[in-house]
Protein backbone atom coordinates (compact mmCIF):
# COMPACT_ATOMS: atom_id res chain seq x y z
CA UNK A 1 0.00 0.00 0.00
CA UNK A 2 1.45 3.35 -0.97
CA UNK A 3 1.79 6.42 1.16
CA UNK A 4 -0.52 9.34 0.57
CA UNK A 5 0.76 12.84 -0.04
CA UNK A 6 -0.06 14.03 3.45
CA UNK A 7 2.06 11.30 5.08
CA UNK A 8 5.11 11.77 2.91
CA UNK A 9 8.03 13.05 4.90
CA UNK A 10 9.67 15.61 2.66
CA UNK A 11 13.37 16.42 2.70
CA UNK A 12 12.55 19.50 4.73
CA UNK A 13 10.87 17.30 7.34
CA UNK A 14 13.97 15.07 7.52
CA UNK A 15 16.24 18.06 8.01
CA UNK A 16 13.96 19.38 10.75
CA UNK A 17 12.94 16.06 12.29
CA UNK A 18 11.36 16.85 15.67
CA UNK A 19 12.79 13.74 17.37
CA UNK A 20 16.35 14.53 16.36
CA UNK A 21 16.01 18.21 17.26
CA UNK A 22 14.52 17.51 20.71
CA UNK A 23 16.78 14.59 21.59
CA UNK A 24 19.91 16.48 20.53
CA UNK A 25 19.06 19.14 23.13
CA UNK A 26 17.94 16.71 25.85
CA UNK A 27 20.30 16.60 28.85
CA UNK A 28 18.86 13.33 30.18
CA UNK A 29 18.76 11.23 27.02
CA UNK A 30 21.87 10.51 24.95
CA UNK A 31 20.90 10.16 21.27
CA UNK A 32 22.93 7.23 19.88
CA UNK A 33 21.72 7.44 16.32
CA UNK A 34 18.95 7.06 13.79
CA UNK A 35 18.28 3.76 12.01
CA UNK A 36 16.32 3.94 8.77
CA UNK A 37 14.72 0.68 7.71
CA UNK A 38 12.81 0.23 4.49
CA UNK A 39 9.85 -2.10 4.09
CA UNK A 40 10.43 -5.00 1.70
CA UNK A 41 7.74 -6.40 -0.59
CA UNK A 42 7.80 -10.05 0.49
CA UNK A 43 7.17 -11.35 4.00
CA UNK A 44 10.45 -13.31 4.44
CA UNK A 45 12.45 -10.17 3.58
CA UNK A 46 10.25 -8.11 5.92
CA UNK A 47 10.98 -10.53 8.78
CA UNK A 48 14.71 -10.55 8.02
CA UNK A 49 14.95 -6.75 7.89
CA UNK A 50 13.04 -6.25 11.14
CA UNK A 51 14.97 -9.04 12.92
CA UNK A 52 18.29 -7.53 11.83
CA UNK A 53 17.18 -4.05 12.88
CA UNK A 54 16.22 -5.39 16.31
CA UNK A 55 19.62 -7.12 16.55
CA UNK A 56 21.30 -3.81 15.76
CA UNK A 57 19.25 -2.06 18.43
CA UNK A 58 20.20 -4.73 21.00
CA UNK A 59 23.88 -4.55 20.02
CA UNK A 60 23.96 -0.82 20.74
CA UNK A 61 23.21 -1.57 24.41
CA UNK A 62 20.77 1.32 24.56
CA UNK A 63 18.46 2.14 27.45
CA UNK A 64 15.43 2.87 25.25
CA UNK A 65 14.21 3.37 21.70
CA UNK A 66 11.63 5.28 19.71
CA UNK A 67 10.28 3.26 16.79
CA UNK A 68 8.30 4.98 14.05
CA UNK A 69 6.38 3.87 10.96
CA UNK A 70 4.78 6.17 8.41
CA UNK A 71 2.88 3.61 6.37
CA UNK A 72 -0.26 1.48 6.39
CA UNK A 73 -1.10 -2.13 5.69
CA UNK A 74 1.84 -4.30 4.69
CA UNK A 75 4.30 -1.85 6.28
CA UNK A 76 2.89 -2.92 9.62
CA UNK A 77 3.94 -6.56 9.10
CA UNK A 78 7.64 -5.84 9.56
CA UNK A 79 6.99 -2.95 11.95
CA UNK A 80 4.95 -5.17 14.26
CA UNK A 81 7.69 -7.81 14.10
CA UNK A 82 10.30 -5.16 15.01
CA UNK A 83 8.17 -3.98 17.95
CA UNK A 84 7.85 -7.58 19.13
CA UNK A 85 11.60 -8.18 18.84
CA UNK A 86 12.50 -5.01 20.75
CA UNK A 87 9.84 -5.63 23.40
CA UNK A 88 10.91 -9.25 23.84
CA UNK A 89 14.49 -8.06 24.39
CA UNK A 90 13.27 -6.00 27.35
CA UNK A 91 14.28 -2.67 25.81
CA UNK A 92 11.94 0.15 26.85
CA UNK A 93 10.42 1.69 23.74
CA UNK A 94 7.69 3.90 22.39
CA UNK A 95 6.28 3.14 18.95
CA UNK A 96 4.77 5.76 16.65
CA UNK A 97 2.36 5.06 13.82
CA UNK A 98 0.08 7.01 11.52
CA UNK A 99 -2.83 4.91 12.84
CA UNK A 100 -3.98 3.08 15.96
CA UNK A 101 -2.38 -0.31 16.61
CA UNK A 102 -5.85 -1.89 16.46
CA UNK A 103 -5.79 -1.10 12.72
CA UNK A 104 -2.52 -3.00 12.08
CA UNK A 105 -2.82 -6.02 9.77
CA UNK A 106 -1.01 -8.18 12.37
CA UNK A 107 -1.07 -7.98 16.16
CA UNK A 108 1.17 -8.81 19.13
CA UNK A 109 1.27 -8.17 22.86
CA UNK A 110 3.57 -5.14 22.62
CA UNK A 111 1.29 -2.95 20.51
CA UNK A 112 -0.14 -1.17 23.56
CA UNK A 113 2.95 1.04 23.30
CA UNK A 114 1.90 2.52 19.93
CA UNK A 115 1.11 6.24 19.83
CA UNK A 116 -0.79 7.33 16.70
CA UNK A 117 0.18 10.64 15.09
CA UNK A 118 -2.57 11.26 12.55
CA UNK A 119 -3.97 14.77 12.62
CA UNK A 120 -7.61 14.38 11.60
CA UNK A 121 -10.46 13.67 13.99
CA UNK A 122 -11.63 10.66 11.96
CA UNK A 123 -8.20 8.90 11.93
CA UNK A 124 -7.80 9.36 8.17
CA UNK A 125 -5.28 11.24 6.08
CA UNK A 126 -6.07 14.92 5.67
CA UNK A 127 -4.60 15.14 2.17
CA UNK A 128 -2.42 18.12 3.10
CA UNK A 129 1.25 17.54 2.24
CA UNK A 130 3.33 16.82 5.31
CA UNK A 131 0.48 17.25 7.77
CA UNK A 132 0.25 13.63 8.92
CA UNK A 133 3.84 13.29 10.05
CA UNK A 134 5.28 13.50 13.54
CA UNK A 135 5.34 17.09 14.77
CA UNK A 136 6.99 18.71 17.80
CA UNK A 137 4.10 17.89 20.15
CA UNK A 138 4.01 14.24 19.04
CA UNK A 139 7.76 13.96 19.60
CA UNK A 140 7.54 15.58 23.05
CA UNK A 141 4.82 13.11 24.10
CA UNK A 142 6.83 10.13 22.87
CA UNK A 143 10.05 11.31 24.53
CA UNK A 144 8.25 11.94 27.84
CA UNK A 145 6.69 8.47 27.69
CA UNK A 146 10.06 6.89 26.86
CA UNK A 147 11.73 8.77 29.70
CA UNK A 148 9.11 7.38 32.13
CA UNK A 149 9.55 3.83 30.85
CA UNK A 150 13.34 4.06 31.10
CA UNK A 151 13.10 5.20 34.72
CA UNK A 152 10.77 2.31 35.54
CA UNK A 153 13.06 -0.34 34.07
Amino acid sequence: MGLGASMKETTLHHYRDPFVALLAEDQEIDLRGVIIMGSANDTPSKMLASTRTAQLIRSLAIDGAILSCNGFGNNHIDYTHLINQVGSAGIPFVAMSVCEAADFVVQNSYLSEVLPFYKSSNAKETGILGQNTVNNLDARKAIARLRMKMRQS
